[in-house]
């Protein structure tokens, strides 16, 4: 049985020798958010110069301004933001380069994907990491999908000894030291199956950023743009990933801002069989923001409770709606509802279904795979992190519920949070 884990300090930190130490290091430091400065970095890093199309510059600018704009983000966040900046614009340079000399890569097929789509903390990570286990399928560990393509003259052996797994995992190693309980909420291992939504960060799009601090300019400048074009660059990554490996396979992917654009989605990959996992709202809202509000203690100089409620029922709500107004997009012969409350119930009913549904044989060989990740990854392996809306945040839970009705209406979602 997993240990439970209270997080009593959310609202006003107890920082630990180490958390309080890499602060004072943060304090120490000057990072460079100009444009200037990222780009020269990155071509440093790579030994190149050319970006490519030169429309990314401006979704740097909204992030760079942001950022640099905001007091309350630590010093020491700096430094981690700046790394993330500096990491993409490398990876957009080599990604480039190797389709700019390899315009074969292009010709690629991405036949028939399965993408997970639903809402963060709804089962997505742990229903694409099975899914992954099966050999037949190409999926997308953490490692590669931080840097898709090596940098010039290191071996890129695709294995543990890669020096790009070796980064991911000393990153891993670095994270667990100033926030160790989240391996309990959200492990980041290098191995660990991740999203595709990684390899739009080279083109500075995704509401991936959203996660890294609260940015509501990112927000706003993501909402009025169209994502159909950063969908193509990615899928443009994945068949570059798919030319490296050397076997066209299908792909698992997964990404929860799939619900709120299922129309760029589907151009992309028209022909993916799309499995949807869905949770109650509120209990993802709980677990989204109880993470995000640890971690700030090493984001920000202020937890930002209050906000941090408002923005992740704001951004959540803007997604079921989506959800609930393009879900017929997707065929029924291509797509499957998962219930959160069902599939941890019974996972090996819950895949046959899915493996029925994206007409893969789950066949012995299949099955063992599956059972021996389950086996491997119990739930709450790292401990059980006991979340409470009302103590830590000021919310009445069955309120909260209300503003979601609407999604209750139209798929069989249990209330998990009283």
């Amino acid at each position: 049985m997993a240990h439970a884990i209270h997080i009593d300090d959310l609202a006003a930190p107890r920082l630990s020798e180490v958390q309080a130490g890499a602060l004072a290091w943060g304090e120490t430091v000057t990072v460079d958010f100009s444009e200037q400065a990222i780009l020269d970095a990155a071509c440093q890093r790579t030994g190149l110069s050319d970006f490519g199309a030169e429309d990314f510059r401006e979704r740097l600018r909204v992030l760079r301004e942001a950022w640099d704009g905001d007091p309350e983000i630590t010093r020491f966040h700096r430094t981690v933001l700046h790394g993330y900046l500096v990491r993409y614009a490398s990876n957009r340079l080599l990604i480039h380069d190797t389709l700019r000399r390899h315009p074969e890569i292009l010709a690629q097929r991405i036949e028939r994907p399965v993408i997970v789509v639903g809402l963060p903390r709804s089962g997505t990570t742990h229903m694409v990491n099975l899914l992954a286990a099966d050999r037949r399928l190409h999926s997308l560990p953490l490692w590669e999908s931080y840097e898709p393509v090596p940098l010039p003259g290191e071996p890129a052996p695709g294995d543990a000894t890669d020096p790009r797994f070796r980064r991911c995992a000393d990153a891993w190693a670095g994270m667990q030291q100033v926030t160790p309980l989240i391996a309990a909420m959200h492990p980041m291992n290098p191995e660990h199956i991740h999203e595709e939504l990684e390899l739009m960060g080279p083109d500075f799009a995704s509401y991936n950023f959203e996660w890294l601090g609260l940015t509501p300019q990112w927000r706003d400048h993501y909402y009025t743009h169209d994502q159909t074009p950063h969908y193509a660059y990615m899928a443009n990554v994945l068949r570059l990933l798919q030319w490296r490996r050397g076997q066209p396979k299908r792909w698992v992917l997964k990404c929860p801002q799939h619900l709120e654009q299922l129309p760029a989605l589907l151009q992309t990959f028209p022909d993916a069989t799309v499995v949807f996992t869905h949770r109650d709202p509120v209990a993802v809202i709980q677990s989204t923001v109880t993470m995000q509000a640890y971690t700030q203690r090493m984001n920000r100089r202020h937890v930002a409770l209050r906000a941090l409620i408002d923005n992740w029922t704001d951004r959540i709500e803007h997604q079921l709606r989506a959800c609930v107004r393009d879900r017929a997009l997707v065929p029924a012969e291509r797509s499957f509802d998962s219930s959160f409350h069902v599939f941890m119930a019974d996972q090996p009913g819950t895949l046959g279904q899915v493996y029925a549904k994206v007409e893969l044989e789950l066949d012995a060989t299949a099955r063992a795979q599956l059972e021996g990740y389950i086996a491997d990854h119990p739930r709450g392996k790292e401990g059980q992190v006991i979340y409470n809306l009302q103590r830590d945040f000021g919310i009445d839970p069955a309120a909260l519920r209300e503003r979601f009705r609407f999604y209750f209406d139209r798929f069989p979602v249990k209330a998990e949070v009283r």
